[in-house]
């Protein structure tokens, strides 16, 4: 079993309380948080942490390709540590977004009419299962 201290070694960042309790949380909580929603579930556990750390913590593991980046809010970027292909569903109305495991191309590296690919995200938006029962009731 990989520890997020060999996760966080193999990609020469010194593994500090704060960078792998963050990053057990986004592990742990697959609801793609913002930096803010990060802060605020650990400051309960760790009073000293401060949205600084939070937000360079998240910049440094994205750089490493530790952690992806989601744009699938205006003006609010989500983070996740699933590294696996697959897709996004955003719910409408309760605003969840839920991954899909559903296999797909990845078009990562490749040349696409001269493109060269460097990352893509497949969002798909609609209504979750959870408000399609609320409906029914």
């Amino acid at each position: 079993m990989i520890t997020y201290k060999k996760v966080l070694q193999d990609a020469n960042i010194t593994p500090s309380m704060q960078r792998i309790k963050i990053l057990a949380y986004l592990d742990n909580n697959e609801t793609h948080p913002s930096a803010d929603n990060i802060y605020q579930a650990l400051k309960k556990d760790m009073p000293t942490l401060s949205k600084t750390t939070v937000y360079n913590t998240l910049k440094t593991l994205v750089k490493h390709n530790i952690l992806k980046e989601l744009s699938l809010f205006e003006h609010e970027i989500r983070y996740e540590y699933n590294q696996d292909q697959h897709i996004h569903f955003k719910c409408i109305e309760c605003k969840k977004v839920y991954d899909i495991d559903k296999k797909y191309k990845c078009y990562k590296n490749e040349i696409i009419q001269g493109h060269q690919v460097i990352d893509h995200q497949v969002i798909l938006k609609g209504i979750c299962k959870h408000c399609l029962q609320k409906r029914k009731k």
